[in-house]
């Protein structure tokens, strides 16, 4: 899904089915009631998928949700819900980090050391995710994606090959911290 159709909407929305979906996850521990405070969006190249990630506050902690939203079924993902998008029909919609268009997504965002694509929305500042090699070569089958899902402070473990930062608008100010470590599972090269 490379097009943004300016105007089409999604029943559920994202504000009506995330912060439950979150709240009810087993890593989730906060008080039940977070509250979206931005996005990153990443292109799938062949246009056919969405890829999001989602960030939600509740109190101090802060939640990211990365998700694909497909135009259909994708065996062995782990689907969040459906909904309809008011252009394109339904969508299935997956927590991404079973979904090879995402891991492709972060995968080339460290290898080029690039950028998440520009990111608004009504209601959100501006939000972008960050890579960075810390040791070449990245060899996607030898790595493994480790998704901190409750956003910590920026750093960067000894065992990393690669990480992953976001920042986003928040209240007035810009709020950042470390999205993902990348880590060799394989031997060296």
């Amino acid at each position: 899904m490379g097009k943004i159709h300016a105007g089409a909407t999604l029943t559920p929305s994202f504000r009506d089915f995330l912060p439950a979906w979150l709240a009810g996850q087993p890593w989730y521990d906060g008080k039940g009631s977070p509250r979206p405070v931005g996005f990153l969006r990443f292109e799938d190249p062949a246009g056919q998928v969405g890829v999001e990630t989602h960030v939600l506050r509740d109190g101090e902690a802060v939640y990211q949700v990365p998700l694909t939203y497909r135009p259909a079924p994708l065996a062995g993902g782990a689907l969040v819900t459906t909904a309809e998008h008011s252009v394109l029909g339904t969508r299935w919609i997956y927590d991404a980090v079973t979904d090879p268009v995402w891991i492709a997504a972060i995968l080339g965002l460290v290898a080029t050391g690039g950028t998440s694509d520009p990111a608004a929305r009504s209601g959100f500042g501006p939000a972008e995710a960050r890579g960075r090699l810390i040791r070449a070569p990245l060899v996607p089958e030898a790595v493994t994606i480790d998704l901190d899902r409750r956003i910590v402070p920026e750093s960067t473990p000894e065992d990393a090959i690669g990480v992953v930062t976001g920042s986003w608008h928040e209240d007035g100010s810009v709020k950042s911290g470390r999205l993902a470590v990348l880590r060799q599972t394989g031997p060296k090269t």
